[in-house]
């Protein structure tokens, strides 16, 4: 449709885009219209040669003409109006009807006036068309006008100025139904437009508080005023226990353990206001699961199906065992600083206690007393080792560049590792060991991988059954020549509320663990370049198939050669 009074054409081309649909249904409405049109032209021809008795077969000829001419209009052109400016392309169309119009009016020989319908193409061209094809279908309609009552005037048919003057106040009349018609079909074109861009603003600010409403860490729930929850996010259903039939809708009245909820949000409806509390999930035979739940109502009342307003309480959920861990680290997160100073200050007292104690160890002769000094010597240089390390992470150096590796091969290091790890308790430490990276070698500092692997070790022992085959250390080299190490157990599947914040400082699932470890092992992983994950994998065992906790260390692939030492 057209967007602008001067004749210039501003609607693209028709598309069966779904914005285009209305006028696909208003184009389809004229080529009915014009099938209509023709058959009740041809019928009245019909009845009047019947009831008059005279054959005119030019009379009966055009009409059947038009209405096929309409009929292949309609079935070839359904698909796509013509391009709405002046062109050809409008001839099976607005030219057929002028062309039908002005036969029947001229090979007429009574008093019946077929110009009416000339309204027809004229009203086509301005919806549908430019208004420079509008008017130049509006002049074509006038010119048929004038060239009838010039012919009426030609065969004497009484003074002529009246129908002069009556075709020149038709054709203006035509001419103004033009320019309105055109002018109200280019505003509802405007509002169109307007409706389809709210419409596409309206449905994209949806999809994206969908989107962002699904991935929330914290659980959204939205009640009505009866309980029923209509929606609730991934969050939210694995706060309340999620299984798969809990879909909403479903009533918080269902299940026992959610009654604090449902007291909070029949309060908040109550009171009319926001409310914030804490609420704690008791399932039977399970750990209680504490909540910290703020409720809002929705600012407007909204309709239902049935046409009455309701309100709407929109709560927010979280784990108070996660908002504990935030607190904890932000706390703990000063701690740090003050400790990688204190690392700072401890290496100079340790450098002076390490050369003290070489001195005296010197001096002495007996060999228990020299014992001791070794003793000293290996306590204090495993100290400076750990303040450079708790520099090295509050720095977050993860650049491999900032730090020398040494170049080690895999298996060889962590068959060392093993053996020094499982003879501290052989009776207990027990398990797989596979090795297939071929002596292949990694850019990794053999102490570090030593840490690394002796606290996924501890972790697994700790958590693992007491089967021979339940803990597994295996080394693999994949495509490309990245190698991996893996530590596996079959120990209990981790919580997904764990598992989320696994490789965070001061997280842990238990009270008398610092929740160092892992951040720890993952700072060292990426210093070298490397990356640690945690994944939920099946192994063989002797038990068949088992389900476990694997921890898995990816290293970056190898730089630079190994080269052999020379005295340069």
């Amino acid at each position: 449709m057209p967007l602008s009074s001067l004749g210039t054409e501003t609607r693209p081309p028709f598309s069966p885009a779904a914005e285009d649909r209305p006028f696909l249904r208003l184009w389809h409405g004229f080529l009915t219209g014009r099938v209509m049109v023709a058959l009740a032209l041809l019928l009245l021809q019909a009845i009047g040669q019947v009831l008059s008795q005279q054959a005119d077969t030019w009379m009966l000829g055009v009409p059947l003409a038009y209405l096929v001419a309409t009929l292949l209009v309609r079935v070839w052109g359904r698909h796509a109006p013509p391009a709405p400016h002046a062109g050809p392309q409008w001839l099976p169309s607005i030219g057929v009807d002028l062309l039908a119009v002005g036969l029947l009016q001229w090979l007429h020989t009574g008093g019946m006036n077929f110009t009416a319908l000339l309204g027809l193409p004229i009203l086509m061209a301005a919806v549908l068309g430019t208004l420079m094809l509008a008017w130049g279908t509006t002049a074509a309609a006038t010119l048929l006008l004038l060239g009838w009552a010039w012919w009426l005037g030609g065969e004497g048919n009484g003074d002529p100025a009246p129908r002069y003057l009556q075709a020149a106040l038709t054709g203006t009349g035509y001419f103004i139904v033009a320019f309105l018609v055109h002018q109200l079909s280019t505003r509802l074109v405007r509002e169109s437009q307007v409706a389809q861009h709210n419409r596409r603003a309206a449905q994209m600010q949806r999809q994206v508080s969908t989107l962002v409403i699904e991935n929330l860490s914290d659980g959204v729930l939205v009640l009505d005023e009866t309980h029923t929850v209509r929606m609730a996010n991934p969050a939210a259903l694995r706060l309340l226990g999620h299984t798969p039939t809990l879909l909403p809708p479903f009533s918080l009245l269902e299940q026992a353990a959610w009654q604090p909820l449902g007291q909070l949000a029949q309060h908040t409806f109550d009171q009319g206001l926001a409310q914030t509390a804490d609420a704690t999930l008791l399932w039977p035979g399970q750990s209680p699961v504490g909540l910290h739940v703020r409720c809002w109502l929705t600012p407007l009342p909204a309709a239902n199906a049935d046409g009455d307003e309701e309100r709407l309480c929109v709560m927010f959920l979280h784990d108070l065992r996660e908002l504990e861990a935030r607190l904890r680290t932000e706390k703990l997160a000063a701690m740090g600083r003050m400790s990688a100073a204190v690392a700072h200050e401890i290496r100079n007292p340790l450098a002076a206690i390490m050369q003290a104690n070489a001195l005296l160890d010197e001096e002495l002769h007996d060999p228990l007393q020299k014992r001791l000094t070794q003793m000293v010597q290996q306590n204090a240089e495993r100290l400076v080792r750990i303040a450079e390390d708790v520099l090295d992470i509050a720095r977050v150096q993860s650049q491999i560049g900032y730090t020398p590796a040494a170049t080690l091969a895999l298996d060889e290091a962590v068959a060392q590792i093993w053996h020094d790890w499982q003879n501290h308790d052989p009776a207990r430490r027990m398990g797989i060991v596979t090795l297939q990276t071929d002596h292949a070698p990694v850019e990794f500092d053999a102490e570090h991988l030593r840490r690394v692997l002796v606290n996924l070790l501890d972790n697994a022992l700790r958590y693992m059954s007491a089967a021979p085959d339940a803990l597994q250390l295996l080394t693999r080299s994949h495509g490309g020549g990245q190698l991996s190490v893996q530590v596996w157990s079959d120990g209990a599947r981790l919580d997904q509320s764990v598992e989320r914040h696994l490789f965070e400082p001061f997280f842990s699932s238990e009270s008398r663990s610092s929740g160092l470890g892992l951040y720890i092992c993952r700072e060292l992983c990426e210093r070298h370049g490397a990356s640690i994950s945690y994944q939920r994998l099946q192994r063989p065992t002797e038990r068949g198939p088992t389900e476990g906790n694997a921890f898995t260390v990816h290293f970056r692939k190898p730089a630079r050669q190994e080269r052999t030492a020379t005295v340069f």
